[in-house]
C-alpha cells in the first residue's frame, strides 16, 4: 500500500510541476499536464524505466540517494520531502545546512503589515527577508543581516531585554549547530561569536529558552527610545522564525514607528 501511495504522490507532483519551474524549456504545446516521465528521470539521473516502475509501484523501495534525487527533480519543499521519505519507509537524513531562503508567501506577508516591523530569520539568525519598516528600525540590515552578530559583536542600538535575547539566541544556535554540524557558514558564524566573552559564557550555560512574546525598549539613533513588543511565529518546516515588532496603538512609540515608515 505504501509503495502505491508513493507512486501516486510522484505522479501527482510530476503532473503539477511546470516545465519552467523545473528549469526546462516550455517547448510546443503539451498533451499532458506537468512534466513527462522521461523529463523527471533525466532530472533525477535515473532511467525512465526505473522511474516508471516507481510510479507504478512495481519496483523495490528506493534508497535515500534516489529519494534525494527525486526531491531535487520534483522541487519538493521540506514538508513534501519528509512525506516522500515516509511513504518510502525511510527516515530522511538531515539537510546539510539550514534553509536560508524565505518562502515567497512568507516574504510577501511582511509587506502586508505596514504598522509592524517584520523580519524572517534562519536557524542561524540570518535575516533573510524584511519589510521597509524593519530596515528603518534595525538600520543597516544590508550591511550586517545576522542578529546574533549584531547582538554580541556590535553595539549599534542599545535595548533593554538584550540579555534575555542573548540566551534565546544562543539556545537556538546550539540547536542549529547540533543539527547542522558540517554547515560552513554556521560554523564560521559560531567562530566569530566566540570572540565575545558574553557569548562564550552563555554557551557554556546551555540555555533553553522558547521564543514568544517579549517587550523591549530600543534606543533608536533617529527617533530615540521606543517601547516595543516582539512576537515570534515559527515556520517549522524551514526552521525559520517570523518576528513581528509593534508598538501599542496611539502610543508615542507607535507615532515614532510611523515616522520611521515615512
Amino acid at each position: 500500500m505504501a509503495l502505491t501511495e508513493l507512486g501516486r504522490f510522484l505522479r501527482d507532483r510530476r503532473e503539477a510541476l511546470r516545465p519552467v519551474d523545473a528549469g526546462l524549456p516550455t517547448g510546443p504545446r503539451r498533451k499532458t499536464p506537468g512534466l513527462r516521465r522521461e523529463e523527471v528521470a533525466g532530472l533525477a539521473s535515473m532511467s525512465v524505466e526505473y522511474y516508471a516502475r516507481l510510479e507504478q509501484a512495481r519496483g523495490p523501495r528506493p534508497s535515500r540517494s534516489v529519494l534525494d534525487a527525486l526531491t531535487a527533480a520534483l522541487r519538493l519543499d521540506p514538508a513534501e520531502r519528509a512525506h516522500l521519505f515516509r511513504l518510502a519507509g525511510t527516515t530522511p537524513a538531515a539537510p546539510p545546512g539550514p534553509s536560508r531562503t524565505a518562502r515567497p508567501h512568507v516574504a510577501a506577508l511582511l509587506h502586508r503589515l505596514p504598522d509592524a516591523a517584520a523580519v524572517v530569520t534562519s536557524a542561524g539568525y540570518d535575516v533573510i527577508a524584511w519589510n521597509p519598516l524593519a530596515a528603518a528600525l534595525l538600520t543597516d540590515l544590508a550591511t550586517e543581516p545576522n542578529l546574533a552578530r549584531r547582538r554580541f559583536l556590535r553595539t549599534t542600538m542599545a535595548s533593554t531585554g538584550a540579555e534575555e535575547f542573548g540566551h534565546i539566541a544562543v539556545g537556538r544556535l546550539r540547536a542549529a549547530a547540533d543539527r547542522y554540524p558540517h554547515d560552513e557558514r554556521l560554523n564560521a558564524l559560531l567562530a566569530d561569536l566566540r570572540a565575545s566573552a558574553e557569548f562564550r559564557h552563555i554557551w557554556d550555560l546551555n540555555p533553553v529558552r522558547a521564543p514568544g512574546h517579549r517587550s523591549k525598549t530600543f534606543e533608536h539613533p533617529r527617533v530615540g527610545p521606543l517601547h516595543l513588543d516582539c512576537d515570534v511565529l515559527e515556520v517549522p518546516d524551514d526552521e525559520q522564525q517570523v518576528v513581528f515588532i509593534t508598538a501599542a496603538p496611539g502610543s508615542p512609540s507607535s507615532r515614532a514607528l510611523r515616522e520611521l515608515a515615512t
